[in-house]
Parts: structure tokens; C-alpha cells; sequence
């Protein structure tokens, strides 16, 4: 062929090859914008900072952005002459979806840039209260700074505390009402107990930063929510509460920080639905109920912990976005599963106890808490195993036996009040209670060929593990207070022995509280001895408010508050060792908030 034809032609290819990408380029292009806002200008931040990880002489300051930035650092001091550099991570998981509730979401699952920045301010005495606000450079000649706010160490047991015990926030609807409500209530919160269910999908990142429904996780707890009630023809913005960027906040997993098996594709919701036991990554259970390898087992990752995670669940998100304390041996390294710390008078121990919620509905469809999906039953890989237990909290595991040497510890025995916080419920009239806290026994039907009919999953109420195994370890221990959430309501009980039982978690809405004409949802075929369709399971009376209860339609005072009307939180006051419960009736936005509920700690 000439070489004058053959020239042109090989213009030609390099023009369409250079347009090819030239149109992929604007195309990535146009997906970071639509996922990082930091295109905007001036830069934001993400986040106002708020406190972590607190010592005798220490906390850390933490905040996000989305951007890299050149410089983060966080001024402190009277005159705010001290500076702290902050080091500063990429978040590794946080994505956004088609579901994501954020201006222009992307067609599939997208990453979402978003840095995390901390500095440790030091050469603090306990008592005082210093200012500071953190500064995030972008450029050399860019830069944004927060307001000021005021930080501390940790308070010496003889300092009155006001803390603030909440849970499932989950973006519903009230959150931010509560916690504004919970800043006019009370002068100044010293601390957060939070029970787990922080967010409703840990690796969304518009959940924790920027939801445009108005009460994503961070925008509530620091006063920046735009939630927009509307009741009865009047609309009301709530904004949450300025509280954790003046105070820690210690918070235990819940079952909604857990994702399950990660991948590419696949909605965010799937994902988090996609959880399965570490047992089974790899190895699902054959038709005879023995482990059958699977055909992915042979992964050559150079990180087999990550793959394991990838195939399985993992709290990951939840682990990047906070510093809590690693003083459990048990975990793996980096990780907060559990822990003890000493806040002021109160010995508080969070531990991980929350399993995989399924839906209790018998349908054929249905990949739930009694059954696998018909449409399941030939792939083995796509099985959820019932509601499994994440981490284990039986002797021998390595939970129990690091909660027994804490039980033991000086730092226990020397505190005036010992609380344990954690997710599921040991007593509630709530629906998740139900099945018992037991491992998933499966078995299966089969048709005369021997093909898989249908797998069915049983839970023992004598071998509820938080029954049988935890609370004898916390009543001998002369544990005060166990703190709770899960099923999204108030209730409270007292046991024999004298520990509290208190889940404060109607923020923002309820599933029901389950007394007579009321059952929870349970399978026909199942047991009412075991699978319990009304009261508490495991035996105790629930507590009648002792100050100002709603009445039902008798006028009777009932033992719990299950609404979507009315928003609940609760404070612990280390000065009285009195627990208070208040209630705000969102029907009516000026309404006085109430206090209807209070007990004191021995």
C-alpha cells in the first residue's frame, strides 16, 4: 500500500484513540465531581471536629474533609498558642450508590474520597477546659478553619458528669430533634455513651456526612443537621445539638456497622444484607450439613485477613472513622471491638455483642431469621445462615475470657459506678429479642431425589448466650447498669440481683413494644414457649416510669415508649448516680420536654 494512504489512516486511529480518552477522562471526571464536593471553592469541611480517645493528659481531635490538603493541625490553648499537626488517612470503603440520598447519585457504586485528620492535643490537667478549632490547609494559600470550641482529658472521679446514654440513630426521622432538644434540656453533655446502630449502611458516606434528608450521623450530633419536620401543617427545622465537638463519644458496634461480603457492583444495601460467618466465606454448608469448600477458597490475596473480611462481614468503615480504646487482646490489631476505660467515677465496658438481623417473614422469597430463599436453595454461596452471632461471648472465646480478667482488674474494683454497654437486648418487650441470642441450628427437607426442599433455622432460649453465659459474670460482679438498644423503644427493668436494665433508643422512631394483643412476628410452626410473642423473654417485669408515664387508652401508665410521635433520651448524672429519661412530643414543636422517668444507681 503507498505510504501516502497508509499515513492519513494511522492519523485517523490516533485521533479516535486520543478522543477515546479524552471522553473516558471526562467521564471519571464528571463521576469525582458528582461524588467530592471539594470541587466547590472556597474548600469545606466535612465534618466541625469532634473528640476521641481521651487520657489523663491527652485527647484526640478529629475531623474530614474531602480533600487531601497540604497541612491539618489543631490550635488549642487560652490564646490558642498551641499547635498540634495532625495526621491525616484516607478512608478506605466509604462509597455512594443509586440509594444514596446525595445531590446527583452515580449509576453504580462509586468510591467517595474522603480524608479523616487527627491531631493529639497534650499537656492537659483534668478539670480544665481549653479552647480550640482545627485548620486545614488545601493549599498554600487556601485554607478553612472551624469554629472554636472546648476540649478536656479525661475528669478525675471527683468531677460531677452529665452523660448522654442514646442509640440507633440510623438517620431516622426525630434525631435531630432529640439532640436539640437534649442541648436545651441540659447545660453541657461531658460524654456520649452511644449502644450501637450509629448509621443505618456503614460504608455510605453521605450517612455519616451529608445526607439530604437532614440528619446524617455527624451533622446531628454537632448542631449542623437541616432536618425539616412537617406535623399538622406547621414545619419545624431541627438542627440537632452542638455535643460532640465538646465531648467524647464511646460507642459500642451494632449490628448496622457491619457489612457483609464487599463487592464491585452490588447496591450498598445488598452488601450490608450480605453478611455470613466467617466460617462460611469460604466454605458454605453442602446439602448434608458438612463443610463443602468452595470454588473461591483458593483467593491469592496478599492480605488473607482482608479476604477473609471481603467474604464474610467486616466493620471496617466503623473502625477508620473512630479511635476508641485497644486495651482488648482479643482483637484483631487496630480494632475496637471491645474495651474497658475509666471515665471520671464510672468504669464503663463496652462489649460486642449483636448479630445479623433478618426479617422474621416466612415467604418464599424471603433469606430470613427461620429460613433460606427458595431461589437460594441450589447455591450454597448465597445462603444467609440465619441471624448469626459477629463475635462470640461464650467461655473460652476470647471476649468472655478478656471481660473476666476486666471484671477482675483494680481499675473495676476502684470505680464508684460500673456500666456495661453493648447492642442487643438482654431484657426488652421489643421485636429483637426474638429468636433467643443462640447460634442458628439449621436443618434441612429434602424431596425423594434428595434435592435441597427447604432449610429452616432454630434458636435455643436455654442456650441464649447473653442469658446463660453473660449476665451470671455481670450480677457476680456487682455490675450497676447495663445499657442497651436494637429495638427502638424506652423500657427499663431491675433483676433480683439488683443490676438495671435500661435501652433508650426511641430517637426517632419505633417498631412496637409487644405486650398482650400485640404479638411479635413468629413463624405458626413455632413454639410460644420458645419463641416468646409477648412480654420479656427472659423472665423480668418491665419498670412503670416512675415520675410522668403515658397512659393508654384506659388511663393505665404504660412501661415503655414506643412512638413515632414522641423522641426520647437519657441522662446519667454522676453527681446523684440518677439516671433521667425525658420525652419531647414532636406533634408539638413547642411543647416543654419532659422528664418522665428516674432511678438511681446504688
Amino acid at each position: 500500500m503507498p505510504r501516502a494512504l497508509i499515513a492519513p489512516k494511522r492519523g485517523w486511529i490516533c485521533f479516535l484513540v486520543v478522543a477515546f480518552l479524552a471522553a473516558s477522562f471526562l467521564v471519571t471526571a464528571s463521576i469525582m465531581v458528582t461524588i467530592n464536593s471539594f470541587a466547590q471553592s472556597p474548600p469545606q469541611l466535612l465534618t466541625d471536629p469532634f473528640l476521641q480517645l481521651p487520657t489523663a493528659k491527652s485527647v484526640q481531635v478529629v475531623w474530614f474533609t474531602e480533600w487531601e490538603g497540604s497541612e491539618h493541625l489543631v490550635r488549642y490553648g487560652p490564646r490558642l498558642e498551641h499547635t498540634a499537626i495532625a495526621t491525616s488517612t484516607r478512608l478506605t470503603r466509604t462509597r455512594e450508590d443509586p440509594q444514596s440520598k446525595i445531590s446527583s447519585p452515580p449509576a453504580t457504586p462509586q468510591p467517595r474520597a474522603i480524608w479523616r485528620h487527627q491531631g493529639t492535643v497534650r499537656g492537659l490537667i483534668s478539670g480544665d477546659r481549653v479552647p480550640y478549632q482545627v485548620i486545614s490547609h488545601f493549599s498554600q494559600d487556601q485554607s478553612v478553619e472551624s469554629t472554636i470550641f472546648n476540649l478536656s482529658s479525661l475528669p478525675s472521679p471527683e468531677q460531677p458528669l452529665k452523660i448522654l446514654l442514646t442509640s440507633d440513630h440510623q438517620l431516622k426521622p426525630l434525631v435531630a430533634a432529640n439532640l436539640q432538644k437534649v442541648v436545651e434540656t441540659i447545660d453541657r453533655v461531658d460524654a456520649v455513651f452511644f449502644a450501637g446502630d450509629l448509621v443505618n449502611v456503614a460504608d455510605r458516606a453521605s450517612e455519616w456526612f451529608d445526607d439530604q434528608k437532614g440528619c446524617a450521623f455527624f451533622p446531628c450530633l454537632q448542631g449542623k443537621a437541616q432536618y425539616r419536620l412537617k406535623k399538622g401543617g406547621t414545619e419545624t427545622v431541627y438542627r440537632g445539638g452542638e455535643i460532640i465537638q465538646n465531648a467524647p463519644l464511646f460507642a459500642a458496634i451494632g449490628n448496622h456497622e457491619v457489612m457483609g461480603r464487599w463487592s464491585e457492583t452490588s447496591l450498598l444495601n445488598e452488601q450490608f444484607d450480605d453478611a455470613v460467618p466467617r466460617d462460611r466465606s469460604f466454605n458454605p454448608l453442602d446439602a448434608n450439613l458438612s463443610v463443602k469448600k468452595s470454588e473461591n477458597s483458593s483467593d491469592s490475596s496478599q492480605n488473607p485477613s482482608q479476604t477473609l473480611k471481603n467474604n464474610s462481614f467486616n466493620t471496617d468503615t466503623y473502625e477508620e472513622i473512630f479511635s476508641l480504646p485497644r486495651n482488648s487482646p482479643g482483637n484483631s490489631p487496630g480494632n475496637s471491638h471491645y474495651y474497658a476505660l475509666t471515665y471520671g467515677n464510672i468504669r464503663l465496658i463496652v462489649l460486642y455483642v449483636a448479630n445479623m438481623w433478618r426479617s422474621p417473614q416466612i415467604k418464599a422469597n424471603v433469606k430470613g431469621r427461620y429460613q433460606e430463599a427458595v431461589q437460594d436453595l441450589a447455591h450454597l454461596e448465597q445462603w444467609g445462615y440465619g441471624q448469626h452471632i459477629f463475635e462470640a461471648i461464650t467461655p473460652g472465646s476470647a471476649q468472655y475470657d478478656w471481660l473476666q480478667s476486666e471484671l477482675a482488674s483494680a481499675d473495676y474494683a476502684q470505680a464508684r459506678y460500673k456500666i456495661v454497654m453493648f447492642h442487643h437486648p438482654p431484657h426488652t418487650l421489643g421485636d429483637n429479642i426474638v429468636p433467643a441470642y443462640s447460634d442458628p441450628v439449621a436443618s434441612i427437607s429434602r424431596d425423594e431425589q434428595g434435592q435441597i426442599q427447604g432449610v429452616r433455622y432454630d434458636y435455643s432460649l436455654e442456650n441464649d448466650h447473653i442469658i446463660r453465659y453473660l449476665m451470671p459474670v455481670l450480677e457476680k460482679a456487682g455490675v450497676d447498669l447495663v445499657f442497651f438498644g436494637h429495638s427502638h423503644l424506652w423500657n427499663r427493668f431491675t433483676s433480683p440481683g439488683g443490676i438495671h436494665f435500661l435501652e433508650s433508643s426511641n430517637v426517632g422512631n419505633t417498631y412496637g413494644a409487644h405486650r398482650l394483643g400485640n404479638p411479635r412476628p413468629i413463624p405458626r410452626d413455632r413454639s410460644p414457649d420458645t419463641y416468646r410473642p409477648y412480654g420479656d423473654p427472659n423472665g423480668l417485669d418491665p419498670v412503670i416510669p416512675t415520675i410522668s408515664p403515658l397512659l393508654d387508652e384506659k388511663g393505665q401508665p404504660l412501661p415503655y415508649i414506643a412512638s413515632n410521635e414522641q423522641t426520647v433520651f437519657s441522662i446519667f448524672d454522676t453527681a446523684t448516680g440518677s439516671i433521667s429519661s425525658y420525652r419531647f412530643d414532636s406533634r408539638e414543636p413547642r411543647s416543654p420536654v419532659i422528664k418522665f422517668d428516674e432511678f438511681a444507681l446504688k
